[in-house]
């Protein structure tokens, strides 16, 4: 069985940091894409940012140059640093994993429970 756990959200005001943490345990053989979702209160859930093994990344374009999305293989870990904070940042951030469990197995989507992010004065 396979666990995504975040941690790190909390209540920040605008302009300020958080750093998410997002730790993959279980029976994992390889993970591939890592990612970090959000959902706002009656919107759909959105991408933040991806990162493939090999570290190349995609970020939203609302987050651009204010979040930093990385990996750490040996881990099973990604992490999310959020800088510049804005009110509309405020959702529940989701981890997702793109990974396998056995060689000949099927690339299987794993999500996190979900972590607070509030960001207000």
């Amino acid at each position: 069985q396979v666990q995504l756990v975040e941690s790190g959200g909390g209540l920040v005001q605008p302009g300020g940091s958080l750093r998410l943490s997002c730790a993959t345990s279980g029976s994992i053989y390889i993970i591939y894409t890592m990612g970090w979702y959000r959902q706002a209160p009656g919107k759909q859930r959105e991408l933040v940012a991806i990162i493939t093994r090999s570290g190349s990344t995609n970020y939203a374009h609302s987050v651009k140059g204010r979040f930093t999305i990385s990996r750490d293989n040996a881990r099973n870990t990604v992490y999310l640093q959020m800088s510049s904070l804005k009110p509309e940042d405020t959702a529940v951030y989701y981890c997702n994993a793109v990974l396998k469990t056995s060689p000949l197995g099927t690339s299987l989507n794993y999500w996190g429970q979900g972590t607070q992010v509030t960001v207000s004065s």
